[in-house]
């Protein structure tokens, strides 16, 4: 069954969907419950599912995680909230010093099946600390798996996969996103939560992006090809671990590759991506790789965020200097 719907119902429902399906599923973090969130993704979840499923906590993201973390030993599958994604560092110590290591650390006798939901990015005109891009620092995070969905019907699946997962998910959910419409097909997916896809064929250059950037290359590809030039896109999905099989096969057809995110440009995915991309392809490679990212400065205040993130005409000139070797 194919349904339209906005990311945040998407993902509701595929929280719906999880928790219909097993009971030790349990939903937490800040005004989750009554309000349904910040964003209303878990709105209705209290309602249907009782104050001892869906649990509005303290404003203490170190005392939630550590909380979830206890609920695993019993047996739980705790799904996190983080309110913004400027609010996760509180909880940073125990991401990667206790979930990201208790299943190593125990020889594989404690599984950690954590997700943490991050709203991440900007695009929305928010205040300080409401719009950051923290996924490397969980990506380099031995232990961690890290996903990112980028359209209504990868929110709906991939949020159930991540709850299925007997592994910690950092999922990351791109907030400039949430009231975009899209297909929703309920039925099934194609895809396993691990792997990347094209979301657009082209034949002249790949664009290779995740979360908020899939939907603003999408955008540049069609404005190129008013101009005849032919753009492939990639929906990276999975951030840790990569999945590059796509990715690969892509450049050395194209022969150019553009790396695109919002987040700061220095040691970010996309430097890891480029890197990948140059040792596979070299002898493919008509240019070197070129980056689209976010500036090295914390995140500007909203008036001139439109300046810092990534848009279609600096992806637009990255193509042109990659096509001009």
């Amino acid at each position: 069954m194919t349904e339209k719907m906005t990311m945040v119902k998407a993902l509701n429902t595929g929280l719906r969907a999880s928790m219909d399906q097993d009971p030790k599923v349990i939903v937490m973090g800040e005004d989750v419950g009554r309000l349904g969130g910040v964003f209303r993704v878990t709105e209705g979840l209290q309602k249907d599912f009782g104050e001892g499923r869906v649990m509005d906590t303290p404003l203490a993201e170190s005392a939630i995680l550590g909380t979830a973390i206890g609920m695993t030993f019993r047996g739980f599958r705790p799904v996190v909230e983080i309110q913004f994604d400027g609010f996760v560092y509180p909880a940073y110590d125990q991401i990667v010093s206790q979930v990201s290591r208790l299943h190593f650390r125990s020889g594989g006798k404690i599984p950690m099946p954590i997700v943490i939901r991050i709203p991440f990015g900007g695009g929305i005109g928010a205040v300080e600390h409401h719009s950051d891009s923290p996924e490397a620092q969980f990506a380099l995070t031995a232990g961690l798996k890290v996903v990112s969905c980028a359209d209504p019907h990868d929110a709906h699946w991939m949020i159930q996969q991540a709850i299925e997962s007997d592994d910690p998910v950092v999922f990351m959910e791109p907030k400039r996103r949430y009231w975009e419409s899209g297909q929703v097909d309920t039925g099934s997916t194609s895809l396993p939560l691990f792997a990347s896809r094209v979301v657009r064929p082209g034949t002249d250059a790949t664009l290779i992006a995740y979360g908020p950037m899939v939907k603003t290359c999408l955008e540049s590809a069609a404005a190129a090809a008013e101009e005849g030039i032919d753009l492939e896109v990639i929906d990276l999905r999975t951030l840790s671990p990569l999945d590059l099989g796509p990715v690969i096969e892509s450049v050395r057809r194209t022969g150019h590759a553009v790396v695109v995110h919002e987040a700061q440009r220095t040691l970010g995915l996309g430097a890891e991506v480029a890197s990948r991309i140059t040792e596979e392809c070299f002898y493919s490679l008509e240019a070197p790789v070129q980056r689209v990212t976010g500036y090295d400065l914390p995140y500007p205040p909203s008036r001139v965020e439109e300046e810092f993130l990534p848009g279609l005409d600096r992806i637009l000139d990255a193509v042109d200097r990659a096509r001009a070797y």
